[in-house]
């Protein structure tokens, strides 16, 4: 009876230590999390920022840190997880591939955290959040310029071929044609580009010297991305 006893103590102070380190690597997975979305909110440039998202990734960052816990040592619970999460299928499309990134380091803190790693979750979220943030501020990456779109109008009798080679030279890094058509019942001709402007231009002096060439019809400029380029 002795024996029965004990074990039932050794079980119950067990039962306690899960729970008090339950605790705190949800706590600190939340706080943790919260430190990520705040630097995905400040270094986020799209124009299709999403609140649930950033729930998202706290939700994920304390869930991923409670299955870890729960997983432990045991590796039949780990492949019993792990079959039971590959029925699921997450149909939305992310809109920026920066939003990836953020749910896997949501993830690595989570795991880090449910395993008891308390001081390199800590340390692994302040170091790359300052990374994330450096990047972000100087602009690395960044090209010479951003795509856009440009939309010339001509008259159809104007040989179009060649009309603008030396603007484009002087103004842009690219350029390159995609679309030709007819518009206004045939009297007029639309030409659609994808262009790179050179760093300093500006959109005023390309405009200017394109209806120089156009008969003073219309250009205009699309500051949406292509993908195609």
């Amino acid at each position: 009876m002795d024996s029965i006893m004990e074990i039932f103590r050794q079980s119950d102070v067990t039962t306690r230590l899960t729970l008090v380190d339950g605790t705190i690597a949800v706590f600190l997975s939340f706080v943790l999390a919260l430190i990520i979305t705040k630097i995905y909110k400040m270094t986020y440039k799209g124009s299709r920022y999403s609140q649930s998202f950033v729930h998202t990734v706290v939700i994920m960052g304390v869930v991923v840190s409670l299955i870890m816990i729960v997983i432990g040592n045991n590796v039949a619970v780990a492949f019993g997880l792990v079959g039971a999460f590959s029925i699921i299928r997450f149909r939305s499309a992310m809109s920026d591939p920066k939003d990836i990134a953020f749910i896997f380091f949501a993830m690595a803190v989570g795991i880090a955290c449910g395993l008891g790693f308390y001081l390199l979750a800590i340390i692994f979220t302040l170091t790359l959040s300052v990374l994330i943030y450096g990047l972000f501020t100087f602009d690395y990456g960044k090209r010479e310029g951003e795509p856009r779109t440009m939309k010339i109008t001509v008259p159809e009798n104007l040989q179009f071929e060649g009309a603008f080679d030396d603007i484009f030279e002087k103004y842009m890094s690219y350029q390159s044609l995609t679309k030709v058509q007819t518009t206004n019942l045939g009297t007029m001709i639309q030409l659609d580009y994808e262009v790179v402007m050179k760093n300093g231009t500006k959109d005023k002096e390309v405009i200017d010297a394109i209806r120089e060439r156009n008969s003073n019809l219309n250009v205009a400029i699309n500051y949406a991305a292509s993908n195609s380029y």
